[in-house]
């Protein structure tokens, strides 16, 4: 049985499962709750039971059932006696989104928007098994593994000043590149500069509505803007390296006698060999997912100014959305090194934290929530009101309510299409059963999961932004 805490708030008692650690917490409003599935609640409770946990296991309004930890779900370890699980940051390491703002407003644009929408489907690869139009070394490859974005740049795509508005600067620290498999590098390497495939995207959108005036011009937004937002992540080399980790991970959760309710939260001690191993590889991927996000931005760029000579794309932010990081955060009145894993959740840092950059210190960096195809996405900023109640985290999306499965039985690709056409919206994708997969009515309603994270004081709605063209894997 839950505890209801708050009309945004359910707790998951200590005594739901055995050997809880701590309790869980589950943001949501009321018709969010009915939503969630009892197996997300149970892996909710799974997470409390992991050494080393601080304050709760937490899911965001979007939550699911994931592999392991809940699609959404939020868990801090302290580094002396706690963990580091793959579960807790998913097999599309640094699944992620980015958001450039161009200086065009949309009404110049959505006459064009079927031509345009074409020719970013030819300029950035996607579907299953894309392979892109670069062809990188494994030597350039390790350079990706370890700079990121940095990299990307340093190949002549994307500029430098797009860095400092990227979360960790597009490239987090400790990538260890020999804990990478030849596997893991022969799947990566013709993957770089393409969108995959399921949930990812490139789409045109308008900004329709603004919520916050001051915010939204430190942000460079104005009502009526065209917005480009990209969401992909580390593609095969990704998934390739936490399967590797996890056959390890599993075989360590032996040998150093941890007790878990669930093979899929296979873990190892913060310090262990293995956990290193683990935490130099996912960071590896992570920096390949920045480096990825950069060339596509590039291209993107491109493709505007051959359709708008002269129009401008600036980055407004890129963030991570499953990944495991190094952070400090009080905890009991005092500050603490933890390894926060966000799971299907984006960070969501106040004004007073030092990795918001500069350009927007005052305001709290931007938390962008995107919706599914046919439904409006959001940008945020990060409040410090987060630090205390998430660790500084929010939600990464809408949050599915239908399996793929399920939704192919259910929709078909050419009436989705014929949806999306009725509503003024282009959509090129290259298979139909992507598009009934991916069909809105899949996902929660991303206007309420939203509404959540801004009630709470989580992160501030600043604006929405409605889809014009989309392409899909």
């Amino acid at each position: 049985m839950l505890n209801k805490i708050s009309d945004n708030i359910y707790e998951v008692p200590m005594g739901y499962k055995p050997n809880m650690r701590v309790a869980g917490r589950i943001f949501v409003s009321p018709p969010l709750m009915e939503m969630i599935e009892p197996g997300t609640v149970d892996q909710v409770a799974n997470v409390a039971t992991l050494p080393g946990i601080v304050k709760y296991s937490m899911a965001m309004p979007d939550a699911h059932l994931g592999y392991g930890f809940p699609i959404g779900g939020v868990a801090a370890f302290r580094e002396e006696n706690g963990i580091i699980s793959p579960g807790g940051v998913g097999f599309d390491i640094n699944c992620g989104v980015r958001l450039l703002r161009s200086d065009l407003e949309s009404k110049r644009v959505e006459p064009m928007m079927t031509q345009l929408v074409d020719a970013l489907f030819h300029a950035v690869p996607s579907g299953v098994g894309a392979t892109g139009r670069l062809k990188v070394s494994d030597q350039q490859l390790t350079g990706a593994f370890i700079s990121g974005a940095k990299w990307a740049v340093e190949q002549g795509y994307g500029v430098k000043e797009d860095l400092v508005h990227c979360e960790e600067n597009g490239g987090m620290k400790g990538a260890d590149p020999s804990q990478v498999s030849d596997k893991a590098r022969k799947r990566g390497r013709p993957q770089l500069g393409t969108l995959g495939s399921g949930n990812h995207f490139l789409e045109v959108q308008r900004v329709e509505e603004i919520y916050d005036e001051e915010v939204a011009s430190k942000f460079g937004l104005f009502k009526g803007q065209t917005t480009v937002m990209i969401h992909c992540g580390s593609r095969g080399a990704g998934h390739q390296i936490c399967t590797d980790h996890l056959e390890v991970l599993s075989r360590a959760v032996q040998k150093y006698c941890i007790n878990i309710p669930d093979k899929q939260l296979a873990c190892a001690p913060i310090g262990s060999p293995e956990a290193d191993h683990y935490f130099g590889a996912m960071v590896c991927a992570a920096n390949y997912a920045w480096a990825n996000r950069h060339i596509i931005a590039h291209w993107t760029r491109e493709v505007f100014d051959k359709f708008f000579p002269g129009s401008k794309l600036d980055l407004i932010y890129d963030v991570a959305h499953n990944v495991a990081k190094r952070e400090e955060h009080d905890v009991d009145g005092h500050r603490e090194r933890l390894y926060v894993h966000r799971k299907g959740a984006t960070r969501a840092f106040g004004p007073s934290r030092s990795e918001v950059p500069q350009t927007y210190r005052d305001v709290g960096q931007p938390v962008l929530i995107p919706g599914s195809m046919g439904t409006p996405s959001f940008v945020l900023c990060g409040n410090d009101k987060a630090l205390g109640l998430t660790f500084g985290s929010a939600c990464h999306g809408a949050g599915r309510i239908m399996s793929r499965s399920q939704a192919k039985r259910t929709y078909s690709g050419q009436e989705i299409k014929a949806q999306l056409s009725k509503a003024g919206i282009s959509v090129k994708a290259t298979n139909p059963a992507m598009l009934s997969e991916e069909a809105p009515q899949v996902y929660k309603p991303s206007t309420e999961v939203v509404n959540v994270v801004h009630n709470l004081g989580i992160a501030t709605k600043v604006a929405k932004l409605v889809p014009l063209g989309v392409s899909k894997g």
